[in-house]
C-alpha cells in the first residue's frame, strides 16, 4: 500500500510558480482592461480588486505546490477564497469590498474566448470518431440545461407573484 501512495505522490504535477505568477499578471491586466471598458468600473477600484484576486490565486497555487496532500489548484484557490471571505476572517469585509469592484462576467469573456480557440488536435480526433453520438449528447445536454433553467425561472417568478 505504501508503494501506491509513493507512486501517486511522484505523479503529482510540479507547478512552476514563477511562470504561473507571470501568466496571472497578464490575465489580471487583460481582466482589468475588460473590467474598465465593459462595465465602466473606475480603474483604481478594479485594480485593487484584481490585486486581491491575484493574491488569492497565488496563495492557492502555493498550497497546490507545497501542501502535504494533493488537491487540484482550482480546489485550493477556491478554498483560499472561501476562507478569506468568511465573516469571522480578519479583513474579510475589505476583501469582499475590493472583489465587488471586479465584474466577473468581464473576466469570463476573454477566458471563454481563449477556451474556444484552444481546441487541441486530440479533441478534434475524438469528435471525428464519436460522430453523431457526440452531437446527439451535446444537443440533449443543451436542451436539458435550457429546460432546467426555464423551470427554475418560472418557479421563482411564480413564487414572487410575477
Amino acid at each position: 500500500m505504501s508503494d501506491s501512495v509513493v507512486a501517486k505522490e511522484t505523479t503529482r504535477p510540479k507547478i512552476d510558480l514563477v511562470d504561473h505568477a507571470i501568466v496571472l499578471i497578464i490575465v489580471c491586466l487583460v481582466g482589468l482592461v475588460m473590467n474598465t471598458v465593459g462595465p465602466a468600473i473606475p480603474l483604481m477600484d478594479g485594480f485593487m480588486g484584481m490585486i486581491v484576486i491575484y493574491l488569492i490565486s497565488m496563495a492557492g497555487l502555493i498550497l497546490t505546490r507545497f501542501a502535504p496532500f494533493y488537491l487540484p489548484s482550482v480546489a485550493w484557490i477556491s478554498l483560499v477564497g472561501i476562507v478569506a471571505t468568511l465573516p469571522w476572517t480578519p479583513g474579510s469585509e475589505w476583501i469582499v469590498a475590493q472583489a465587488k469592484s471586479v465584474n466577473f462576467l468581464a473576466l469570463a469573456t476573454p477566458a471563454l474566448a481563449y477556451a474556444g480557440f484552444a481546441i487541441a488536435k486530440k479533441e478534434i480526433e475524438v469528435a471525428k470518431h464519436s460522430g453523431w453520438k457526440l452531437a446527439l449528447v451535446a444537443c440533449l445536454v443543451f436542451l436539458g440545461t435550457y429546460a432546467g433553467s426555464v423551470l427554475v425561472a418560472e418557479a421563482i417568478l411564480k413564487l414572487q407573484g410575477i
